[in-house]
């Protein structure tokens, strides 16, 4: 990290460049290294510089039939971009969010200091769980320089169909719903993704999200998720929205920035909030409110980075 900088930017792939608040003007930007530094298909781990991008990632890991599922909607984002913005990708509902994959980090802080948090393993790992701290916190509590994460078998066949009225089936990888079809990612061997899949219509590719110079996701309740639904038909249109059963999440998109001020009225009237990831009107911080925890991340951002010198703006604190 340059320490002559007053503010400085961890860039990765910019994919999500503009997701949270906006990156601090004239910061000094600044790139983790790349490069597998470690993999031990047999312990089922991978350590790799940060800068790493997420293809260059799967495409080492399946030629020893394994994966990381980050799952980022453009396969140039980087490693430690995905974790540092802490979007899941749309097979959460199996796989569980990012941060469930890493498990070592290496930061360099505000100061200058270098912090590991987490081990290459599981077990005998003591200590305040900074892995998990630093997904999501968009660079603001420090440059992050290596990641050490959890591999996991790759399905033999992975299919998406449209789901049969009462389709039940097991462990499903995603289930998207966009208020008329509910569309199902199935995953495992050929005979079992054949014998789940049944009579349903198979898709000939992966839906596609809402598009839109306008962009955001709602987090609601996942009980909550229908009636959101419902509302954003009313607020927004079909089209516009494509919500993840079971997750909780609502993608919304759109050609006016109108469609994300509507989107979040309808998150926050079902207790939920709503990212903007793109577009939007330029004053928003990308929450639309007070965040209720926002004390204690000024509190963790101030141990980190006592002179708000790491990515100041990106998260209203």
């Amino acid at each position: 990290m340059d320490l002559s900088a007053p503010v400085v930017a961890p860039v990765g792939g910019r994919t999500q460049w503009g997701a949270g608040g906006p990156p601090p003007a004239g910061a000094a930007e600044v790139r983790a290294p790349a490069g597998v530094v470690a993999y031990e298909p047999a312990d089922m781990t991978v350590t790799v510089g940060a800068g790493t991008t997420v293809a260059e990632l799967d495409a080492l890991l399946a030629a020893h039939g394994q994966e990381v599922p980050l799952d980022p909607q453009a396969p140039d984002a980087t490693v430690g971009g995905v974790l540092a913005c802490g979007l899941s990708g749309l097979r959460r509902l199996r796989h569980g969010p990012v941060r469930d994959h890493l498990l070592e980090v290496r930061l360099v802080t505000g100061d200058g200091a270098e912090v590991t948090g987490g081990g290459p393993t599981v077990k005998n790992v003591t200590g305040y769980d900074i892995p998990r701290l630093f997904v999501g916190s968009f660079g603001t509590l420090g440059v992050c320089t290596r990641v050490t994460l959890r591999c996991r078998p790759r399905p033999r066949a992975s299919r998406w169909v449209i789901a049969a009225p009462g389709m039940v089936c097991h462990r499903p990888a995603a289930w998207l719903w966009d208020g008329g079809r509910e569309m199902v990612l199935l995953e495992g061997s050929t005979t079992d993704v054949d014998a789940q899949a049944g009579a349903c219509a198979t898709l000939g590719a992966a839906p596609a999200l809402p598009a839109g110079a306008h962009r955001g996701r709602i987090s609601v309740a996942p009980g909550r998720v229908r009636a959101v639904g419902a509302a954003l038909d009313a607020a927004i249109g079909r089209g516009a929205w494509c919500a993840e059963l079971g997750v909780g999440t609502v993608h919304v998109a759109g050609a006016a920035p109108e469609v994300l001020a509507r989107a979040r009225a309808v998150a926050h009237d079902h207790g939920g909030w709503m990212l903007r990831e793109a577009g939007g009107d330029p004053a928003d911080d990308g929450f639309g409110r007070p965040l209720p925890n926002r004390a204690l991340m000024r509190r963790i951002k101030d141990a980190f980075d006592p002179d708000h010198r790491c990515n100041p703006g990106r998260l209203p604190l």
